[in-house]
């Protein structure tokens, strides 16, 4: 196998575990996500997406799609930990007080159409090392931006 096409498995796989393990700490851990966390998911998606694509023969220029879905998660990885920090302030929908209960009326707070179980952005429910799953998220992420750009800048004999 060819160096471009194994930093684009590599690549691949890393974007697959996020994936899985965002659900499992959902489904397993009970953790459940809130809106920026959805947020960071769809990227992986893509690039999970791409990776398939260029295993079986895709063009070469979607390795920078790959590259540029794994940099916009950690991004948003980036700007989801900045949130949850204090650092700038997020998505009002999900972030500081939520919906506004003083600017409901009665029939709104007694509405069975309410969001139930609405998790909040700013609130950090897990770490390790000090870094919320966010924190991971970019970190991690902004490492496969990394090998999908060494897999695109790979010698053009290396074609995958």
């Amino acid at each position: 196998m060819s160096r471009r096409k194994t930093l684009i498995l590599i690549a691949t796989l890393g974007s697959a575990a996020m994936l899985l393990g965002a659900f499992g700490f959902q489904h397993i851990g009970g953790y459940a996500p809130c809106k920026m966390c959805l947020w960071q998911r769809w990227p992986h998606g893509a690039a999970v997406i791409v990776g398939l694509l260029l295993m079986i023969g895709g063009p070469r220029p979607l390795v920078w799609i790959g590259a540029l879905a794994a940099a916009v998660t950690g991004g948003i990885g980036i700007y989801h930990a900045g949130v949850e920090w204090g650092f700038w302030s997020g998505p009002s929908s999900c972030s500081g007080g939520g919906l506004d209960l003083g600017a409901m009326s009665g029939s709104d707070l007694l509405s069975m159409d309410a969001p139930v179980g609405l998790v909040m952005c700013d609130e950090v429910v897990w770490t390790l090392a000090g870094l919320s799953m966010a924190g991971w998220n970019a970190v991690i992420s902004l490492g496969l931006a990394g090998i999908w750009v060494m897999a695109a800048r790979a010698g053009s004999s290396d074609r995958p």
